[in-house]
């Protein structure tokens, strides 16, 4: 099949190279002519393990192309993805349609033979019936059909997501526009992924719900986590107590700092204010959303208390800054509510993250950066671990402690056991233990 990707940020070029891996022929479109330039160049605009590889495979297998010209990624496609971003609108929390509208309206005039327009962008309810519209409305003659295809990648295991999902959902009743959905994900059904067809609206909700559910189990366990730490519980083991049951489930039951990223505050925001349009209040997750957005905030205070009550004129070594690891993205990242708070307290910060930190120098001020992890301890009065990378997990607690001017942890991803930590001198403040 010959695909068109508009838009080549994370979802246009995860999924882009990820249909050309199964063997389509894929032009992704972008407008950033910089953006085009890297990907000629071979350089990845985004951290993804695994793309760098994957784009430049089916590039070298001319499966795989980039370009900045309309006339070139809409010549004669079988289906146009629309791929571009939906960020929170600025005042109200509603998602920003007009790259999506603006793609429709582009994309109307090269419309020649039938051809499926897939929003793979996550929309609210009732886009789909707009795109349709717009596209209409610029040119009255054009065979196409609207499709449904919310995307679920997870930032840092978005390859392994797209080549291995839990469900492929594809939401519209036009069964040639079907037909040719089918042949694209075929190789999924092949791998005995299940593909779910259903209305185009339910499909645009099922990508807000989704994310909205997700959000609830963090913002659930986070609460238990506080509550376990005032009765003296461990959260660790009331999650694996309830996410044995089958109906609960083990995922997203690890406390922390707060969820963030590109997806779950924009989506619960946006499913608030589709909520309200229609008149059907999302009770459970406008407390999602409130108790998330101050739970950061919280964490900064929790590191104050953590040293004492006081932290004016000290130095805290902050490890991990983007919102997860395996990521660049600093979107919405508990990192930047919690360095702002200790800053706003009178504490220098010195920070390391292995990917974030050209994304976190564009939302964070006065912080002091640094190559590695032992580096940004030097001399610091307290160590706080924001983020759970993999290269945080077996530092060399003995060389921590000599760098230190005091033997203060802060571990907000739990990522070392208490009586390891206690038993090389330190004081160990976790999440829910």
């Amino acid at each position: 099949m010959r695909i068109t990707m508009i838009g080549s940020g994370y979802v246009g070029l995860v999924s882009g190279a990820c249909f050309a891996d199964f063997g389509h022929d894929v032009i992704c479109f972008d407008k950033d002519e910089a953006k085009i330039t890297a990907l000629h160049e071979g350089r990845i605009p985004i951290f993804e393990p695994g793309l760098d590889h994957l784009v430049a495979s089916n590039v070298a297998a001319g499966r795989l192309s980039f370009t900045t010209q309309a006339a070139d990624a809409l010549a004669d496609p079988d289906a146009i993805f629309i791929a571009v971003g939906t960020p929170s609108r600025r005042g109200d929390g509603h998602a920003d349609l007009s790259y999506v509208y603006g793609a429709a309206a582009e994309i109307a005039p090269f419309l020649k033979r039938f051809t499926v327009v897939v929003d793979k962008s996550t929309v609210p309810v009732g886009t789909g019936d707009e795109v349709e519209r717009i596209i209409r409305e610029t040119n009255p003659d054009a065979d196409f059909a609207v499709i449904s295809n919310p995307e679920f990648l997870r930032e840092g295991a978005a390859i392994d997501d797209f080549k291995r999902p839990d469900r492929v959902v594809i939401g519209g009743d036009d069964r040639r526009a079907l037909d040719v959905m089918r042949q694209i994900y075929r190789p999924l059904v092949i791998g005995r992924s299940p593909v779910i067809e259903m209305s185009r609206r339910g499909a645009e909700l099922t990508k807000y719900a989704g994310n909205a559910f997700l959000a609830t189990k963090i913002t659930f366990i986070n609460e238990i986590a506080d509550l376990c730490e005032k009765v003296g519980a461990d959260v660790h083991e009331v999650a694996r107590g309830i996410g044995l049951d089958n109906r609960i489930g083990a995922k997203f039951l690890h406390p922390g700092p707060g969820f963030g990223g590109s997806c779950f505050p924009k989506d619960t925001l946006a499913l608030l204010k589709t909520a309200q349009d229609y008149e059907a209040p999302q009770r459970i997750v406008e407390t999602v959303v409130a108790v998330n957005d101050s739970r950061k905030r919280a964490m900064g205070r929790k590191v104050i208390q953590a040293m004492g009550g006081e932290v004016r004129g000290k130095t805290i070594a902050v490890l991990g800054l983007t919102f997860k690891q395996n990521t660049d993205d600093m979107r919405d990242s508990p990192a930047i509510a919690i360095i702002e708070t200790l800053q706003d307290a009178g504490a220098e910060i010195h920070a390391h993250d292995p990917e974030g930190m050209e994304q976190a120098k564009l939302v964070l001020r006065d912080v002091t950066y640094f190559g590695n992890a032992y580096d940004t301890m030097a001399g610091a009065d307290a160590l706080v671990f924001i983020t759970e990378w993999d290269a945080f997990r077996a530092l060399d607690l003995a060389r921590i402690k000599s760098l230190l001017k005091t033997p203060v942890m802060i571990d907000l991803r739990n990522l070392y056991p208490r009586d390891l930590v206690e038993d090389a001198g330190f004081s160990y403040t976790a999440v829910g233990r």
